[in-house]
């Protein structure tokens, strides 16, 4: 999985594309993290390859270390709300995509709900099959809608349903 940041932007834009860069490398490494022998310079490895801004290596790495700092109980909450569905049985990307999404939601109060769920659909597009974005979408459209810490963010949806696209 190898992805190359966009070039061209406008101010207020090249945040969102570094930060959708950031996204692609978070679930990247998220990715790899799954398949090292837990040798503890493989995310050394992975940065020595990449050449990014320090804006974009900051936001990977705290979506990186906010997922797995708090992966247990953002995988409590996939299998709670993936009806039907076992997280060990899920794709390695739609599992990783949603694990992103959701440190995000509860952990990142400055990111807009719509905006964190809208870069996982984008994520699943570049990255899954053709139902992942829809599976994306869903669950994390309940967990938003369930989920008691999210009432602040729920308050500045524009949308009580987010579409597929």
């Amino acid at each position: 999985m190898t992805v190359s940041p966009e070039s061209s932007a406008s101010q207020s834009g090249r945040i969102n594309v570094s930060r959708r860069f950031a996204r692609q490398l978070a679930l990247q490494m998220l990715f790899q993290h799954e398949f090292q022998d837990r040798d503890p310079s493989w995310q050394d490895k992975f940065w020595s390859s990449q050449s990014t801004s320090p804006e974009v290596r900051a936001f990977t790495s705290f979506i990186v270390e906010g997922v797995l700092e708090h992966q247990e109980e953002i995988d409590g909450l996939i299998r709670h709300f993936a009806v039907d569905w076992s997280l060990e049985r899920m794709p390695v990307v739609d599992r990783n995509i949603l694990r992103c999404a959701i440190f995000e939601l509860l952990w990142a109060p400055d990111i807009p709900a719509m905006a964190t769920i809208n870069e996982a659909i984008e994520l699943a597009k570049l990255f899954a099959d053709d139902e992942a974005k829809k599976f994306v979408n869903g669950l994390l459209d309940h967990i938003l809608r369930d989920d008691m810490r999210l009432t602040e963010k729920r308050k500045h949806a524009k949308h009580k349903t987010f579409p597929a696209k």
